[in-house]
């Protein structure tokens, strides 16, 4: 997040306006209509960046399994379509873990549709797009814009509750460990007496 980039309202307002084309059924296996391969090459032509055509591979859906993960692809794809980043020759291998692993993170814990409705999820995919690519948005200090991007970030909101599970668990794990050395105390006690 070492650069300011454009300013948030008007990546989230992107993300809210997003055409048809890229809110329609990704191609998996025999289904669907947009071949994200093709859009993810387009992208890459789109923003100078180099090489990693040879990549594209992973963005072939095979089956229903990786649609959701496609369609979040297409919303970014979407997004980084917007002229503020055009030219600026990103490394390919971030553009394509943003656009596979990021997609994919935020798959599993929202779907497509929710992301674009949810102005925090819109808000968090657009954190998420700029920090992946080294970027802030305008107007914000990296410090902030971290501190933002971790209040509203499902994926750390998800961890924070498992490990508040974890947490709890342990703690009941104590409290019956207790219960049983103090019922055993209070047996020795009686048959003593």
């Amino acid at each position: 997040m070492d650069r300011e980039g454009p300013p948030l309202e008007s990546l989230t307002r992107r993300l809210a306006e997003t055409p048809e084309d890229f809110l329609a059924e990704p191609k998996c296996g025999k289904a669907g209509r947009i071949i994200v391969p093709a859009v993810v090459g387009d992208l890459l032509d789109l923003l100078g960046s180099d090489g990693g055509r040879e990549n594209l591979g992973r963005f072939a859906g095979k089956d229903a399994a990786d649609q959701r993960r496609l369609s979040v692809t297409l919303l970014f794809c979407w997004l980084l379509a917007d002229a503020s980043f055009r030219g600026t020759n990103p490394s390919s291998e971030i553009v394509l873990t943003l656009l596979d692993a990021t997609a994919a993170e935020l798959a599993g814990q929202a779907a497509p549709a929710k992301l674009l409705r949810d102005p925090d999820r819109r808000e968090e995919m657009v954190r998420l797009a700029l920090a992946r690519l080294g970027y802030r948005p305008a107007g914000e200090t990296a410090a902030q814009a971290q501190d933002r991007l971790s209040s509203i970030s499902s994926s750390e909101r998800a961890r924070v509750v498992q490990a508040a599970r974890a947490a709890e668990e342990r703690a009941r794990a104590v409290r019956e460990a207790l219960a049983r050395k103090a019922a055993e105390e209070s047996a020795d006690k009686w048959t003593r007496e």
